[in-house]
């Protein structure tokens, strides 16, 4: 049998890196994944108050519960592991800590937000590519209930919602939650969004995309906290989600656990990357008062 994948984390500052370390350490969790262990992690974090205030927490509990050895930097965790999960919930730092693992030559997997701007998210993917590094980012709602549940290949058009609060610190906020139901909605319809338009409303930012070939897509992104769901248009029907298919992390840690296996990335940069062109799109029809806007 072959020895489990060392994982290593960067950024301790979010509740995924708790989450994704049982379903890899613990065999007796619930959706556990087998072939990797989270053996080592580097604290990170930055003055963004969701990470300062948790940063300390969450290095504790991989340290105390799971044996986890935390390091100085992200050079020595790459010295130590086969692969790198970067964590941290602040996006602003991510292209400067990809830039270390890209340079140690390790596949990773980005979590949410892939960065704070469209040029950042070019910048990482450039980098990995020169330098031939496997990498990929994504939202567990890609790999979640609803996505296998819902996808139709003949999909004339998708609605997806779900929670989506805004964060002022971040350049492009609806980077910071509102990723999930317009990952969702990517997971249904498919790269190829052209134009962009925001509609702000009292409890929702609503968020409609024209596709290439003229389907719609649009994205509910909610200010309160709520389930998610779809619709999904067909030629002859119309289906909508149900809250039980909603699901948790393991089918996301599935999926990284198997690129880190093959390194072959579930999802391409370049449909990574049109979704930060969606997120630009959008900020830039918000300045302009809800004018559509086209994907630069």
């Amino acid at each position: 049998m072959a020895a489990d994948i060392r994982v290593g984390i960067v950024g301790t500052d979010t509740s995924h890196v708790g989450a994704f370390t049982r379903i890899l350490n613990d065999a007796s969790a619930p959706g556990h994944v087998a072939g990797a262990r989270v053996v080592a992690a580097y604290k990170g974090g930055t003055d963004l108050p969701q990470s300062a205030t948790r940063v300390e927490k969450f290095a504790a509990e991989l340290q105390s519960r799971w044996g986890v050895e935390l390091v100085p930097d992200i050079p020595t965790l790459c010295s130590k592991v086969d692969a790198i999960l970067l964590e941290s919930v602040d996006g602003r730092i991510h292209l400067k800590e990809a830039r270390q693992i890209i340079a140690a030559k390790k596949p990773m997997f980005i979590d949410k937000p892939l960065a704070a701007t469209l040029e950042d998210a070019r910048e990482i993917a450039r980098l990995a590519a020169q330098a031939g590094v496997p990498w990929f980012s994504s939202s567990s709602s890609r790999f979640g209930g609803i996505a296998k549940a819902m996808y139709r290949a003949d999909a004339t058009g998708v609605a997806t919602w779900g929670p989506g609060p805004l964060d002022s610190n971040l350049p492009l906020d609806l980077a910071w939650y509102a990723i999930h139901p317009l990952e969702l909605l990517y997971s249904l319809m498919g790269p190829g969004c052209v134009e962009f338009t925001w509609i702000s409303g009292a409890t929702e930012e609503t968020l409609i995309g024209k596709w290439k070939d003229g389907r719609i897509g649009t994205v509910r992104a909610l200010r309160a906290a709520g389930s998610s769901g779809a619709v999904v248009y067909r030629p002859k029907e119309v289906l909508q989600s149900d809250a039980k298919m909603e699901g948790g992390y393991d089918g996301l840690v599935g999926e990284i656990v198997k690129f880190f296996q093959t390194k072959q990335p579930p999802v391409s940069s370049d449909v990574t990357v049109e979704i930060f062109a969606f997120m630009d799109a959008a900020k830039r029809s918000k300045e302009a008062g809800g004018v559509p806007m086209k994907l630069r």
